[in-house]
């Protein structure tokens, strides 16, 4: 392809598309949070209109140049970074208004370059909730999330960013539009390339706008951290909360011992509930009430039931909007405190749930074999979704670096021996090419690379990621 550094292209792109914003792209577009994947020189796109995006694709697939969404850059599989001399960087920021807003049909419309956070606010002008919760909502943009189907703390309750996305505006790899904008519960006419795109990471085409359903907030909220004896009476508190609160448990999230040493060690200004111990499990648990229903009192019975049940032995329930934001401090601290720390191998990865407590105990017993390694294994205890990641022991740092690809593939093989996913909701960029060909069902490579030649012929849209580039 192209090098779009070349400056024929520039001025042949500036010519095609008047008025388009265009420049030499800036350190923060050529990298990604772990410093893994490194841009060089590269041109940077700065669309404001759908007519404008149209005219760029276009270009690009007359060129043959490659072309790279850029959402907010918070991607954690170097989706968003072409390593080397990068194609073109396509950044939706200037496209971020908010279309319509209806709360009545519980709706926003909103451009791909809007701030998740925005859109939250947004909603919650009118009385609604927009539920994709990230760590990284101040940050990541509407595109990027539907792009690699974001997961967060709330999909136990209100599902990924797929399902709460009701149709989208793109532009495939062939310039066409899909004007899919359509506020439908409902909608059987044909294939469904709504959720095609959401997902594809721009390797089909970019996403310029979309339509999200919001929900009524909870009248009521709760929540507590609770110390739970291992993953299996995690899980087991799990079912009896369900079966006691169904439909309204928010979030449910496993959190280890490792974990919070960790934030005690590189933050330790952040008050921890069972300080100084640091449990070797525990679960932070939020619950959505209707009016009538006393959050505070349904969780301390759960907490006596669990309690009664050998599940539990300890637990805080926030008395306050401050000690509940304080909890969730802590659960949104720990991936921060695992780069200051430093990670030899991260994965995420999911599990059928039945499987989880064995999946952990097994992988556990497997990075043992390897050496001496900390492990820190949290997250969305409730849809099977772990951040397993790997440590050097205290004082080894150097010389782990080369074995991240042994622990890695092995971590990898215990979780498809589980029946699981190598890539539960940060997509697979470039990072996870090969996981996806070494574990995917073949079949469904071949239907992928047919559906990409067929909305992209030129192979121009984010050459690399997801599939392997021609």
């Amino acid at each position: 392809m192209l090098n779009p550094a070349n400056t024929e292209f520039a001025e042949s792109l500036a010519q095609a598309v008047p008025g388009l914003r265009l420049r030499r792209a800036e350190a923060r577009y050529l990298e990604e949070p772990r410093g893994r994947y490194h841009g060089g020189q590269a041109l940077l796109a700065l669309p404001e209109t759908l007519d404008e995006v149209v005219g760029v694709i276009r270009a690009a697939g007359l060129a043959r140049v490659g072309v790279v969404p850029f959402g907010g850059g918070t991607g954690l599989v170097g989706g968003q970074v072409w390593p080397g001399a990068a194609p073109l960087i396509l950044s939706l920021e200037r496209m971020a208004s908010v279309r319509a807003l209806d709360p009545v049909g519980n709706v926003i419309v909103v451009e791909a370059g809007a701030v998740l956070a925005d859109v939250q606010a947004a909603a919650q002008s009118v009385g609604r909730l927009f539920p994709l919760g990230l760590a990284s909502q101040g940050s990541a943009r509407i595109g990027g999330c539907l792009a690699t189907n974001a997961g967060g703390v709330n999909v136990l309750r209100y599902g990924n960013a797929r399902d709460l996305c009701l149709g989208v505006e793109a532009v495939l790899g062939d310039g066409t539009v899909l004007r899919g904008l359509k506020r439908l519960r409902k909608d059987n006419t044909g294939y469904d390339l709504r959720n095609l795109l959401v997902g594809s990471e721009g390797s089909l085409g970019v996403i310029t706008a979309a339509s999200l359903r919001m929900v009524a907030p909870p009248a009521r909220q709760g929540t507590a951290m609770l110390v739970v004896e291992d993953p299996a009476a995690a899980l087991r508190l799990l079912a009896l909360a369900e079966s006691r609160m169904a439909g309204c448990i928010s979030a449910f999230e496993l959190i280890s011992g490792q974990g919070l040493a960790f934030l005690d060690e590189v933050m330790p200004e952040l008050r921890q509930p069972f300080a100084p111990e640091c449990p070797a499990w525990s679960v932070l648990v939020e619950i959505g009430l209707p009016e009538a229903m006393d959050p505070e009192a349904a969780l301390a019975d759960l907490f006596e039931a669990g309690l009664q049940g050998g599940l539990v032995r300890d637990g805080v329930i926030a008395q306050s909007e401050a000690q509940r934001a304080a909890f969730w401090n802590l659960r949104e601290n720990l991936p921060i405190a695992n780069r200051r720390i430093g990670a030899i191998s991260s994965h995420d990865i999911s599990v059928p749930l039945a499987g989880l407590p064995d999946f952990i105990a097994r992988a556990g017993a497997v990075v043992a074999a390897l050496g001496a390694f900390r492990v820190n294994c949290f997250g969305h205890v409730g849809d099977g979704n772990l951040h397993y990641n790997v440590f050097p022991a205290p004082g080894q740092g150097r010389g782990t670096e080369a074995l991240r690809a042994v622990i890695k593939a092995a971590v990898h093989d215990v979780v498809d021996a589980f029946g699981g996913s190598v890539s539960a909701e940060h997509g697979i960029g470039r990072m996870k090419v090969e996981d996806l060909e070494r574990f995917s069902d073949p079949g469904k490579l071949t239907a992928m690379r047919a559906i990409k030649a067929a909305l992209d012929p030129q192979g121009i849209m984010n050459p690399g990621a997801v599939l392997r580039a021609n």
